[in-house]
């Protein structure tokens, strides 16, 4: 029995790690960018959002902002909030400085409202006041190059009160 049972392991060892060389290399997802880190290999394409609320009752959010390398040029902002009123609407807003003027400092307060490209889309929260939305954004009429100072807020879609805030992060249009 062992004499059959070794030559079948060793097949099956054989087969598995020949499939396994077929197997083109997986993607690895570019490290994004967060607050008060500066990328030393290049310009900032992803960001890793944190939204801040009341820190009494935990009031957070987070965003994966990610430009994919293609030529469209469509931002996906991935959006979560934690502990907002529930069964309530919200929307995400972005404010960026001038172009080109990279200082971290975020002074802009010409908010625009996100959504799923030039439509704007609110973030619903469920019962216990936690909610998500895939939103997107095409920058495809911004040069490639161009940097910006950004910062986001998330404000109550009925009274327009700030509820959640970002810092100021760079980012730059792939």
């Amino acid at each position: 029995m062992k004499r059959i049972l070794f030559p079948m392991l060793i097949a099956n060892a054989l087969i598995i790690l020949s499939l396994n060389s077929c197997v083109k290399n997986p993607q690895h997802e570019e490290l994004a960018c967060t607050i008060g880190h500066t990328n030393p290999t290049g310009p900032c394409y992803n960001l890793d959002v944190v939204l801040n609320g009341n820190t009494k009752e935990k009031q957070f959010g987070f965003i994966k902002f990610r430009q994919d390398p293609d030529t469209a040029r469509i931002i996906t902002l991935e959006t979560s909030v934690v502990n907002l009123i529930p069964n309530h609407e919200y929307l995400l807003q972005r404010a960026v400085d001038a172009p080109n003027v990279v200082d971290g400092n975020c002074t802009s307060t010409s908010w625009l409202t996100l959504g799923k490209g030039l439509t704007p889309q609110s973030i619903l929260t469920d019962a216990h006041g936690n909610g998500s939305e895939e939103l997107w954004r095409n920058v495809s009429a911004v040069a490639r190059g161009t940097s910006f100072d950004i910062h986001f807020q998330v404000i109550d879609a009925t009274s327009l009160a700030t509820v959640l805030t970002s810092d100021c992060y760079q980012y730059t249009v792939r």
